[in-house]
């Protein structure tokens, strides 16, 4: 019985041997025609999967060029051409790919070793003892799909203009606040993320700003805190300004909608939204960090610059409405608290701005 496995033993030993001195010869000799005759079945076998690639990119292009028409973007007439140029050009794309295999293919016919041309892509297929062959091939077995623009992009906001604040019923005319002096900045960053892979018409833009909302009041009024209660009450003397100032840091979320150019190139498509038309609908949320009365008159002949830094029973929490509405960068904006602009006040005023705001990407 140890014989029998002695005998058994080496036989496996040479067996292995001559398996590895074959695998090691595979790689750059074809010893019998049946090798030659395998990798010419595999590049045979290559050659309808380029055809079936092919096809499956030109589905792909012609459901591309339906959906820009479907949208718009082109005319039947305009897709129709694209169709044709893009068959035409996957009718080259084969012929130009199945040439390459063919004349591979006969090469491997007229020669008896294996070549390995150096080209990134390969065919394999099983060999001698389970080695894998290695063909080179000089194109992409896949189409790659082209990468479309990246779906979040950051922007810087600058936004100015007038500021009011209001009762309830109350109109701005009606207002102790001065319509031409009292003014708001914003100042801020924002990401903007369009909702779907394949269109840009639609975005979500969201981000943090500093908001400076002014208000001047008339009549020599000025800002009076006593204990829980804010009033405007008459100056003693003739007030050249009389100015609150309300500082907050605010997240604002705005869903955006409106049309974009897509350029479509051999490899991206990239979407700009330079002078096309967009509107923005959101909202606010954020805190009030610091609150300031200015005041500027004369006082025994002198000029007297007052800043005073209380929080006037301003409110903590702020939160609100706003909108946009413009073309490219350039937009109408709007914006409207809805907390009151004091807290726990007898009469509730709302601050509210009308300016201009500006986008740049």
């Amino acid at each position: 019985m140890k014989t029998i496995t002695k005998h058994i033993v080496a036989l496996i030993l040479c067996l292995s041997v001559t398996g590895l001195s074959a695998q090691d010869k595979v790689e750059t000799t074809v010893k019998t025609d049946t090798d030659k005759e395998y990798k010419i079945e595999l590049l045979e076998k290559e050659k309808e999967r380029i055809e079936e690639s092919e096809r499956e990119g030109l589905k792909s292009r012609i459901k591309s060029i339906n959906k820009k028409q479907d949208r718009g973007e082109i005319t039947a007439a305009e897709a129709d051409e694209l169709k044709k140029e893009a068959a035409k050009n996957t009718a080259l794309n084969i012929e130009n790919r199945l040439a390459v295999i063919d004349n591979k293919i006969e090469f491997l016919k007229r020669n008896s070793f294996v070549f390995n041309d150096g080209f990134s892509k390969e065919v394999r297929g099983i060999g001698i003892n389970g080695r894998d062959y290695s063909i080179g091939i000089n194109y992409d077995s896949k189409i790659k799909p082209p990468k479309y623009d990246r779906r979040t992009n950051n922007q810087f906001v600058f936004a100015i203009g007038f500021n009011n604040a209001i009762e309830d019923g109350q109109s701005l005319g009606d207002t102790p606040y001065e319509l031409g002096g009292s003014g708001f900045v914003e100042l801020g960053w924002n990401w903007k993320t369009r909702l779907f892979k394949e269109s840009n018409f639609s975005r979500i833009v969201y981000g943090f700003s500093f908001q400076w909302n002014k208000l001047n009041a008339k009549d020599d009024l000025f800002f009076v805190q006593n204990g829980d209660i804010t009033s405007l009450e008459e100056f003693p003397v003739d007030l050249k300004k009389s100015q609150l100032r309300v500082t907050n840091l605010v997240f604002p979320v705005h869903f955006e909608f409106g049309p974009s150019k897509k350029r479509e190139y051999k490899d991206k498509i990239r979407y700009s939204t330079y002078n096309q038309f967009k509107i923005g609908v959101g909202g606010y949320g954020g805190v009030r960090l610091a609150t300031q009365q200015k005041l500027r008159f004369r006082e025994d002949g002198d000029r007297v610059k007052q800043k005073i830094r209380r929080n006037f029973n301003a409110s903590d929490f702020i939160y609100g409405l706003s909108a946009y509405v413009g073309i490219g960068s350039t937009s109408l904006y709007a914006k409207y608290d809805l907390n009151s602009l004091f807290k726990d006040q007898a009469v509730d005023q709302n601050n509210i701005s009308l300016g201009v705001r500006f986008d740049f990407d």
